[in-house]
């Protein structure tokens, strides 16, 4: 290890010298020392030295960055820390383990930091007061585990870090980064966002089930994985790392899976989204921050909804740990660095004597909330358990081999099930296979040679669209609701008004304002409109509907509902709906698409459309047939 090879981990500790191990396969540590560097963008992440040679940085990037994408979040100034990699080695585990001290750290004054009913308090507040009234589809809560530990910081966590890499299984990164008056030690299941030779991959894992004791077991898991609620909560979390994913690349993404990720006291449901890029590792981080399993969605909204609900600041909870690593070679124009940033959850935090492990449950309309309460225990169990803080499970042994002198089988994954295996694949008939197969070359489609503007009101669903209507053919932007200027509007041969949070009814912030100024203007102007979600909400509005909130959210819906003679599957993602009396077709020059009981999916009018549902969600198995159909309608010029 260049600079410290003489050096064991125990002395590197005592030493003070700035250092990161990593586990990143199930034979190999990699052992980082380096110079420590804090920044304040993204942007400013140092991969070139002085001369202009690529450098490797490991890079801690706190919650708070998301000021960078301007979300409101509370601001505690943890700092974007920079480890310059200046000594790298990697070490077997067996090495490793060999150097790393086995005595327990003891812990003091143990226990959240919010008691359990006022977390399901919070829960009920959040379902009632956010998702009901059309602020998103689900949020993710956090609450700590604090104890003080009365030990040297660098050996804590050499102690913690042994205790993850023998007790726990399945992460995707194994980790201790200690540096001056920090250290952060965990074994994250997911990875954020990662870049390697032009191909970005995330990995939404959404869903959570906790081992009963003795171990899970198939028959135990079968029950978890036919819950609608764990399903479409993992459905929701890949909807909006799609927005991320067709946001950064060319491609737009494509979705594998579903898998099983499965931990030592915890199992969880995954999907692992791909694309192509050009950009640079941290543009992707930046327009990738934060992921929607820790946060919620919309994005934009999620983080003001954490902002409300809880009381204090994240630190690097649901950050990333991000490396960066020089590509040996380079061709034009592409990235000089690979990325690999796993998300900084299942992670001990310690600073000033404070051990710290913060822990949240993804809120969605049908939460529990005692059992988002037992979901954040069965989280910080599986860090406390893992680092010896808490009793571990004790899992059924195997059964003896026939053979007493050959070696134990390695326990047998439950993803390995046929049954397992079977129920997981069947949860993809239900989605779109434009997400799920390879995708046609932009600009081929039925609409080509013409432009659309989509305007964005916070809600990035809109990057998907933008996405389907460039396979359509359309030459295709994006604008903010903010930033879009009437020239902007009158230059596009299609206006689509996009989603957003909010209640359609209340006019009164500058966003909703500005998005009926973009519906009636399009409107009266007699141009192409298409408008979706909140957007048809407001065009409804215009032409004299009612607008009412729905019984039950519809956050992550899937329906199959009439569109103008054509049954459509169709992912919902709302709270009110526009209604009109039972069996109305027609107001006016409005055609209507209702059910039985008057609430509006889609309007048809002279050079407008406009539908409820997200045609662009994994959700809408019919939806780019049912875009390309109110599309066509909407360039149908007037007096056709």
């Amino acid at each position: 290890m260049t600079g410290f090879a003489h050096l064991s981990l125990r002395e590197l500790a005592a030493r003070g010298i700035p250092f990161a191990l990593i586990a990143r396969d199930a034979v190999t540590v990699e052992v980082l020392t380096g110079d420590v560097v804090d920044v304040d963008l993204l942007a400013d992440i140092p991969l070139v030295d002085a001369a202009g040679t690529a450098r490797e940085v490991l890079a801690l990037v706190p919650f708070r960055q998301v000021r960078e994408r301007g979300f409101e979040c509370h601001d505690d100034g943890a700092p974007l820390r920079c480890l310059i990699v200046t000594g790298r080695e990697a070490l077997s585990r067996d090495e490793v383990l060999a150097q790393l001290p086995t005595e327990p750290v003891p812990l003091a004054d143990a226990g959240f930091d919010i008691a359990d009913e006022a977390y399901a308090d919070i829960v009920r507040r959040v379902i009632a007061d956010e998702i009901g009234r059309g602020e998103g589809a689900n949020f993710v809560i956090r609450r700590d585990f604090t104890a003080g530990v009365d030990l040297d910081p660098a050996t804590a966590a050499l102690t913690w870090f042994r205790a993850l890499l023998e007790y726990e299984r399945g992460a995707y990164w194994t980790f201790a980064i200690v540096t001056p008056g920090h250290v952060a030690v965990g074994a994250s299941p997911e990875a954020h966002v990662s870049a390697q030779d032009g191909i970005v991959t995330m990995n939404p894992i959404s869903g959570t089930f906790r081992h009963p004791a003795g171990g899970a077991t198939a028959e135990t898991l079968t029950e978890f994985l036919e819950s609608t609620k764990e399903t479409e909560e993992l459905f929701m979390v890949v909807d909006e790392e799609l927005k991320m994913m067709s946001a950064v690349c060319s491609d737009g993404g494509r979705i594998t899976g579903p898998h099983l990720k499965e931990m030592s006291r915890l199992t969880h449901t995954e999907y692992v989204l791909r694309g192509r890029s050009r950009l640079d590792p941290r543009d992707i981080l930046r327009e990738t921050m934060f992921a929607p399993t820790v946060t919620g969605s919309p994005m934009q909204n999620a983080c003001t909804v954490i902002t409300r609900h809880e009381r204090t600041p994240r630190g690097y909870y649901s950050g990333v740990a991000a490396l960066f690593t020089p590509r040996a070679e380079v061709g034009e124009g592409e990235p000089t660095h690979d990325l690999d940033a796993p998300i900084l959850i299942r992670t001990a935090y310690l600073q000033d004597g404070r051990l710290r492990v913060p822990v949240g449950a993804t809120l969605v309309r049908h939460s529990d909330p005692y059992g988002e309460v037992g979901e954040t225990h069965g989280k910080a169990a599986g860090v406390l358990g893992a680092i010896g803080a808490i009793p571990r499970d004790v899992v059924a042994a195997p059964a003896a081999p026939i053979d007493e002198d050959a070696p134990a089988p390695e326990p047998r994954l439950l993803a390995d099930d046929p049954e397992i295996a079977e129920l997981l694949a069947s949860r993809n008939a239900r989605l779109a296979s434009f997400w799920l197969n390879p995708q046609g070359a932009d600009g081929a489609g039925p609409f080509a040679g013409r432009s659309a503007l989509v305007v964005d009101a916070e809600d990035r669903f809109t990057t998907m669209l933008a996405h389907q209507l460039r396979h359509l053919g359309l030459d295709t932007r994006i604008a903010a609701w903010d930033a879009v200027t009437d020239a902007d509007l009158d230059a596009a041969d299609l206006v689509v008004s996009g989603p957003g949070p909010g209640d359609p009814r209340d006019p009164s912030t500058a966003r909703m304002q500005r998005m009926r100024e973009v519906v009636s203007a399009r409107r009266a102007s007699g141009r192409p409109l298409l408008a979706v979600c909140l957007s048809h909400q407001i065009l409804a509005d215009s032409v004299g509907f009612e607008l009412a909130p729905l019984a039950a959210p519809h956050q992550g819906l899937q329906k199959t509902v009439e569109v103008f003679g054509m049954p459509a599957s169709i992912g919902f993602y709302n709270t009110f709906t526009a209604r009109v009396p039972a069996g109305t077709t027609a107001v006016g020059e409005t055609a209507v698409a209702a059910d039985a009981s008057g609430d509006v999916y889609a309007l048809r009018g002279p050079g407008y459309a406009s539908v409820q549902g997200h045609l662009e969600s994994i959700l809408s198995r019919d939806g780019m047939i049912t875009l390309e159909r109110l599309v066509a309608h909407a360039l149908t010029p007037v007096d056709a």
